[in-house]
């Protein structure tokens, strides 16, 4: 490929880059401003009205905010309460997997540099965790305490770590999470032991993973230095 032609692909990446990044800075903004997150009897009474096809309109909202910096506390609370645990589990973090596989995809289509001027202040922490791209680190980065899906998602695409990574890490590092907040949903309407059980145990996980990763984190960077 001589200089010219390298000159044209160049040129052109970076116009599809540029166009990607309006793109998916349109629709966050669009979504932060539009796209209100009602209280959870209002969401609930809402996606009871599909009937049967209720649980893929709740996928759809779940993966929909995932791509987002709006929270996903609410769906996940709202998925216990009107499917149980399990099904409401299972619902909860299909939504969120794919949320954030999309959110990944943009941020590769789009490039490192224009990403992490989209991330702000969250560019920098979201390096700090990424740093070896490896599996372990995107499960610290995944439990870190208020760090949001979607800095972890679009950073982790614009820094190249490999798809089967990424995933990977979100199954293993999130599912806790979205258990916890499930559980304590369906807790919330039917005080079951089944459901109390299950509350505790997912709770615990959580805070043992993200205690357990920061420390690896911690030990791992000190010991570097």
């Amino acid at each position: 490929m001589n200089s010219k032609e390298s000159t044209d692909a160049f040129s052109l990446r970076s116009i599809i880059s540029l166009f990607t990044l309006v793109i998916v800075i349109g629709i966050m903004i669009w979504l932060s401003f539009n796209v209100n997150i009602p209280e959870p009897e209002v969401l609930r009474e809402m996606i009871q009205g599909y009937g049967w096809a209720g649980w893929l309109i709740f996928i759809g909202i779940t993966a929909l905010i995932a791509i987002t910096p709006i929270p996903v506390t609410i769906p996940a609370l709202v998925a216990g309460s009107l499917y149980g645990v399990i099904a409401g589990s299972l619902f909860s973090f299909t939504g969120i997997l794919i949320g954030s596989w999309i959110g990944y995809w943009l941020a590769r289509f789009t490039g490192q540099d224009l990403i992490f001027k989209l991330l702000g202040r969250h560019g920098t922490t979201v390096k700090k965790y990424l740093s070896d791209a490896g599996l372990t680190a995107m499960c610290t980065a995944r439990l870190m305490p208020g760090l949001p899906y979607w800095p972890v998602n679009y950073g982790a695409g614009a820094l190249g770590i490999s798809q089967s990574t990424f995933l990977s890490a979100t199954f293993i590092a999130s599912l806790p999470g979205q258990v916890s907040l499930v559980a304590l949903g369906a807790f919330a309407v039917n005080q079951s032991f089944f459901s109390g059980v299950i509350l505790i145990s997912a709770w615990i996980t959580v805070l043992l993973s993200t205690w357990t990763s920061y420390r690896y984190w911690r030990n791992t960077h000190i010991g570097n230095k």
